[in-house]
C-alpha cells in the first residue's frame, strides 16, 4: 500500500469480496453510503456505511495521511491491513479491502453492531465467570491460535481492540502492533498494563506475550481492573517484572479462574500455559459454551 499523495483513488485487490461484479474497479467513497459515526481515534474517525451495489453494511475507517505521517506510524498502518487482510476467522474483525484518496485512506472493515467490549466491561464493572469463560476468554483463546497458526503475534491485545457483534461475540480488532513471528523481537510497544516482563524489560520476546495478555484480559473481566495497576507507572512496571498478583476478596472469584490466571501471569514466557492446553482447563470446560455465545 502506498500512503504517498495520490491523484487516483487506489483499492485493495480483495475489496471485490463486497461486490463480486466488480473485481476490477477501483474503489472511491462515491461507491458507499456513509452514516453515522461510530467512533474516532488519533488519526481519524469510523463510521457505520452501505457499499451501494451490494447494499452490504460495513464499518469506513478513515485515516488523514497527513495526521499518520506526521506521528511516523505509515509502516505501522501496512502492516496492519497487510495482516489483518488475509485473517479469517470468527473471532477476528475482518478488514475487507481499502482504498485511498489525496488526503485520506479508507478501510473497509466488518461492522460489529455491538460496539467496543471497553465500553461493556466499563457499564457492567466486571463479568459473570460464565460470560467471561463462554464469550471471551475461550473465543480469544480459539482466535490467537489462528493467528499464531499463521505466524502471527498480535502484542496489543485489551478490552478497547474489542469489538462485539450482533450475537454477543468477540472479535478481535486492531492489528496495529501485530509483527510475523519468524524472528524474535525486542520492541517496546502495546499498553503498560498488558505489557509481559519480557517486553518491560526489553528482552526478546514471542508468541507467549499474548498469553500473558489474555491472562491480564481475563483477570480484568473477573474484578474489573487490570492486575498490576498503580498509580503510578514506575510502579506498574515494579509490579509487572515481579509478577505482583493479588487477588482481592472482592468480587468473588473461583479457585479455577484464578488457577487459570495464576499460569498464564508467569514470568517465565516458556512456562506459561500453552493457548490448547488452556481449551481444557476445567474452569473453562466447565463454564465456556463450544458456540461461544454467552447465553445469559
Amino acid at each position: 500500500m502506498a500512503i504517498a499523495t495520490e491523484t487516483q483513488p487506489q483499492q485493495h485487490k480483495d475489496s471485490y469480496e463486497l461486490s463480486g461484479s466488480a473485481a476490477e474497479r477501483r474503489w472511491t467513497l462515491n461507491d458507499f453510503e456513509v452514516g453515522k459515526p461510530l467512533g474516532r481515534g488519533k488519526f481519524g474517525h469510523v463510521y457505520l456505511a452501505r457499499e451501494k451495489s451490494s447494499n452490504h453494511i460495513v464499518a469506513l475507517k478513515v485515516l488523514f495521511k497527513s495526521q499518520l505521517q506526521q506521528s511516523q506510524v505509515v509502516h505501522q498502518l501496512r502492516r496492519e491491513v497487510e495482516i489483518q487482510s488475509h485473517l479469517r476467522h470468527p473471532h477476528i474483525l475482518r478488514l475487507y479491502g481499502y482504498f485511498y484518496d489525496q488526503k485520506r485512506v479508507y478501510l473497509i472493515l466488518e461492522y460489529a453492531p455491538k460496539g467496543e467490549l471497553y465500553k461493556e466491561l466499563q457499564k457492567c464493572k466486571y463479568f459473570s465467570e460464565r460470560r467471561a469463560a463462554t464469550q471471551y476468554v475461550a473465543s480469544l483463546a480459539r482466535a490467537l491460535i489462528y493467528c499464531h497458526g499463521k505466524h502471527v503475534i498480535h502484542r496489543d491485545i485489551k478490552p478497547e481492540n474489542l469489538l462485539v457483534g450482533a450475537q454477543g461475540e468477540l472479535k478481535i480488532a486492531d492489528f496495529g502492533w501485530s509483527v510475523h513471528t519468524f524472528n524474535r523481537r525486542r520492541t517496546m510497544c502495546g499498553t503498560l498494563d498488558y505489557l509481559p516482563p519480557e517486553m518491560v524489560e526489553s528482552v526478546e520476546h514471542d508468541a507467549s506475550v499474548d498469553i500473558w495478555s489474555l491472562g491480564v484480559l481475563c483477570y480484568e473481566f473477573l474484578y474489573g481492573v487490570p492486575p498490576f495497576e498503580a498509580k503510578e507507572h514506575s510502579d506498574t512496571y515494579r509490579r509487572i517484572v515481579h509478577v505482583d498478583l493479588k487477588f482481592p476478596p472482592k468480587p468473588i472469584v473461583s479457585s479455577g479462574a484464578k488457577d487459570l490466571i495464576s499460569q498464564m501471569l508467569v514470568k517465565d514466557s516458556s512456562q506459561r500455559l500453552p493457548l490448547h492446553k488452556l481449551l481444557d482447563h476445567p474452569w473453562i470446560v466447565q463454564n465456556a459454551e463450544p458456540s461461544g455465545v454467552y447465553r445469559g
